[in-house]
């Protein structure tokens, strides 16, 4: 299983690519966003290969419908013909992060694509790569 992490601040400029694979992202949100860079953080999400995200941490309810919006515009409302394109979306609001990144390891599965590769795209003005990379390990070993 491969994990990365990705930092983006609040407002800041999204990617232009994603990872090359299929992918798991877990957003943990600790800063407040505008509607409209969240959209374009989930519309990025949805067409780089995410078909499991989970949010977590501020509004993360919000960020679980904005990337299952992404997800209908991408394929202009149509109904899904297969789960192949079926992007999963959960929240985790109560949940101490660890149990947010020990569902993703453990729970987070996705009904036709195996997912292999998991992002942690972390919205704060602050980078924590190495701290949170452990947390998420550590939670893995659980």
């Amino acid at each position: 299983m491969k994990v990365s992490y990705l930092h983006l601040p609040a407002g800041g400029e999204v990617p232009a690519v994603g990872p090359n694979e299929p992918f798991k992202a877990i957003v943990v949100a600790e800063q407040a966003v505008d509607q409209d860079w969240r959209a374009a953080v989930s519309r990025w999400l949805v067409s780089t290969g995410c078909l499991y995200m989970m949010a977590w941490g501020v509004e993360c309810a919000s960020w679980d419908d904005s990337v299952d919006w992404a997800c209908l515009h991408a394929r202009d409302f149509a109904d899904l013909a297969d789960y192949e394109n079926l992007v999963m979306t959960t929240w985790h609001e109560q949940e101490a992060l660890a149990e947010a990144f020990w569902f993703a390891g453990h729970c987070a599965h996705h009904p036709a694509v195996a997912l292999n590769t998991t992002l942690i795209v972390h919205i704060s003005s602050d980078e924590r790569r190495e701290e949170l990379l452990r947390l998420y390990d550590e939670a893995q070993r659980d």
